[in-house]
């Protein structure tokens, strides 16, 4: 229950119960807190096992804490069932060599070595053939200044 809380904060928050009931009332404070939060888990048991008898023997392995979202995804994953080949997508993936390629794109360096000596990085796209749009325009000639865009300003 109090899993993230350190000892800072519950120093803090001894050293204020101190302050806002004062020494002599802390005592019943707690067990005034302590009796209502059993009463709470009893009720919440309860109902549980009320839940659970109106269920059916079908439901007899039936846990509440199957219907947060995570539990019950990691439940599902966990339990050997790959149906889906979830096992092979993950081990085929490989993050490094991805971003590798993505960075080597973005650079403008080529992740492979082209055949005809880096040729066509320069040559103007086949007709049909789509433009690489991570690869750096040809520059303009010296005095030739490139076209204005109002756009990009």
């Amino acid at each position: 229950m109090f899993n993230d809380i350190g000892a800072l904060e519950l120093l803090t928050l001894v050293v204020l119960a101190v302050l806002v009931f004062g020494p002599e009332k802390l005592p019943k404070v707690i067990q005034d807190v302590t009796r209502t939060i059993r009463k709470i888990r009893e009720f919440s048991d309860s109902a549980k096992e009320d839940i659970r008898s109106e269920l059916g023997p079908q439901f007899k392995d039936f846990e509440f804490e199957d219907l947060n979202p995570k539990t019950f995804i990691r439940k599902q994953l966990s339990d050997g069932n790959d149906d889906l080949g979830l096992k092979e997508i993950r081990e085929s993936f490989d993050l490094r060599k991805e971003m590798a390629e993505v960075t080597d794109a973005v650079n403008g360096r080529a992740s492979a070595p082209s055949s005809d000596g880096g040729s066509s990085a320069a040559a103007a796209p086949a007709a049909g053939a789509t433009p690489d749009l991570l690869k750096k325009a040809p520059q303009p000639a010296g005095d030739e200044r490139p076209p204005f865009d109002a756009d990009a300003t």
